[in-house]
């Protein structure tokens, strides 16, 4: 059984029944054998689809959303936009898939050559659970309009959430086995893997986790996306817009409780402007306020699991302990639930836990740098790859951070975020692959190249 417990109170939710090792096999079986079908639809019957697939999402926002909070402590706004959003993907790969997967006609000795793109099988999507309604339609709606079948494997904290998706699909008339939901143990995801009728994986958590993904499915040579955690760093140069840098910043770092891979979570600013940015963000984490996420009303919710709120004030105590200022928060609550309060850490440095390590919670770190050359040198100081962004008004710096910042997107005076249109990825710890845009839907199919005398 999968036993899930609700972060907002600690208490335990109802447990959800686990497939056996035969029951799962048999799943695979049937949806690798739905692909023999699937792979022959026309791009408009697929986009039927997926198209009725977005307007269930709309009609079953609400339960999703007191899903997500009773299971992982997303709030209820930001549950019904992660579904919207979703709903959104659904959409665009719908009506612009036929278009990315077109034959391309290439240059070369033949009379005719040609590249095309067609779908391997059978694909196997390992999800986290902070964001499991987007995740899962990130990964599902490219692979299902590609031609592949897919097997959805939620984290066993949002099993009611995942089986609730996979009802959305099946009543939106999805034909049964083309999208299959597998509650399983994590113990039990290696022999999904290796099982010969998965053709590939996507992957979406830890780095250490996705390690052991990685190497699972390269011992049978099998394609691998993967998005991993990432420690993203935010510049602020003397020139910003300070006020705006600085709601943004709390934006990014406050979303889900701070449990977002692409979230803010080192802040290196230019010395001449660094009391100010400060004192501007201590203004706002200090009116934030924790609370119950399936209410109405803007609060940030809990962390979602026990052993992550460990793992996370162990990282803040250890910076404070090495030196940094902790402004506000910076301590458990006596509350119920897994709670952990917005949390600003200023003075922090090179080689501070909270500098090196990725803080996945609503936790802040600020460094001070010398100059815009000694920023780039900072935010460049991480084994993570994932986002980052600068604020200025100098087109010329922002131009070259674009170039040199080292993560798979950078965001100038906005918010790193992802969006159906644009490919979004990690470099180096934070994974390789990219989901998304016309990039992400083809990265699980067989670039085939045709070649006529």
């Amino acid at each position: 059984m999968l036993t899930p417990v609700n972060p907002t109170t600690a208490q335990a939710l109802a447990e959800f029944p686990c497939l056996s090792e035969t029951e799962c096999l048999a799943q695979i079986e049937k949806t690798a054998l739905a692909f023999e079908t699937w792979k022959d639809t026309d791009f408009e019957e697929r986009a039927h689809h997926l198209l009725r697939v977005a307007a269930g999402l709309r009609e079953n926002k609400d339960e999703l959303a007191l899903l997500m909070a009773e299971e992982m402590g997303k709030p209820l706004a930001e549950g019904i936009a992660e579904v919207e959003k979703s709903a959104s993907c659904a959409e665009y790969y719908a009506l612009n898939a036929e278009v990315f997967l077109n034959n391309e006609e290439l240059a070369s000795d033949a009379s005719l050559s040609y590249v095309c793109y067609q779908p391997l099988g059978a694909v196997l999507g390992i999800l986290p659970w902070n964001a499991p309604v987007w995740l899962a339609l990130r990964f599902l709606a490219p692979a299902l309009m590609a031609g592949n079948t897919c097997i959805m494997k939620a984290d066993p904290n949002v099993p009611a959430t995942a089986e609730k998706l996979h009802e959305v699909f099946l009543h939106a008339g999805l034909p049964r086995h083309v999208m299959a939901n597998l509650p399983i143990t994590t113990e039990q995801v290696g022999d999904v893997i290796d099982h010969p009728s998965i053709k590939a994986v996507s992957f979406t958590g830890s780095s250490q986790a996705g390690k052991k993904v990685a190497a699972r499915a390269a011992a049978s040579l099998k394609p691998a996306v993967l998005e991993l955690g990432g420690s993203d760093p935010c510049i602020v140069l003397a020139d910003a817009e300070l006020e705006k840098a600085c709601d943004t910043i709390t934006l990014s770092r406050m979303i889900n409780a701070g449990q977002s891979c692409i979230a803010v979570k080192r802040v290196i600013v230019e010395a001449s402007v660094y009391d100010s940015v400060c004192d501007k963000l201590f203004n706002r984490f200090s009116k934030l306020k924790l609370g119950d996420p399936a209410q109405e009303g803007q609060v940030i919710g809990p962390i979602a699991r026990k052993d992550l709120r460990l793992q996370l004030h162990r990282q803040v105590t250890e910076t404070i302990q090495q030196g940094a200022i902790c402004l506000c928060g910076g301590d458990l609550p006596s509350t119920e639930g897994f709670f952990y309060p917005p949390t600003l850490l200023i003075n922090v440095e090179l080689g501070m836990t909270a500098f090196t390590e990725e803080t996945f919670g609503p936790v802040l770190a600020v460094t001070k740098a010398n100059d815009f050359e000694h920023a780039l040198q900072l935010a460049n100081d991480t084994p993570y790859g994932l986002g980052s962004s600068i604020w200025t008004q100098d087109s010329d710096n922002a131009k070259i951070a674009a170039q040199q910042l080292n993560s798979g997107q950078v965001a100038v005076n906005g918010i790193v975020k992802t969006d159906p249109r644009l490919p979004s990825g990690g470099i180096g710890l934070s994974g390789y692959g990219r989901e998304l845009g016309p990039q992400g839907i083809k990265e699980f199919v067989n670039i085939k190249q045709v070649w006529v005398a």
